[in-house]
């Protein structure tokens, strides 16, 4: 069970850990060359350090799941993430008028899978939790 609550973790990590270092340590090039990041307000190096350093910070909660998959620390981790990628979700598919159909389709889908990804491993936790409880 530790391994299926490991796996959904793994890919939210993967991309905090990417977007956070990338945010932190080269804000501009991440602006300039992440998929449809362009399509938002314009570049704010401060902004970019703050969301960099905020996301790093998920990554290792997201971390400390993956390596002591307790109840006690996936539950927080995957709410601290999902509280990013769920509003995340919605921002985008409320504000896609300077996309074209193509990247409005993948943003839809790619911040759709992102955010149900990160409300899984609760779910696997207390599925897991009810079952070692009635089990005992």
């Amino acid at each position: 069970m530790n391994t299926l609550l490991r796996i959904p973790l793994v890919v939210p990590l993967g991309e905090e850990v990417v977007v956070g270092c990338w945010n932190q340590f080269a804000p501009r090039g991440f602006y300039d060359n992440f998929p449809t990041v362009d399509l938002n307000p314009p570049f704010s190096d401060h902004f970019a350090h703050d969301f960099g350093g905020a996301t790093m910070g998920i990554a290792l909660l997201l971390a400390i799941a993956i390596v002591k998959p307790r109840t006690h620390f996936v539950v927080p981790a995957a709410l601290a993430y999902s509280m990013f990628a769920v509003p995340h979700f919605f921002y985008h598919l409320m504000n896609m008028e300077m996309a074209s159909p193509g990247q409005q389709v993948v943003l839809t889908i790619a911040n759709g899978f992102v955010a149900l990804l990160g409300l899984a491993p609760i779910a696997v936790a207390v599925m897991r939790d009810r079952r070692l409880a009635a089990a005992a």
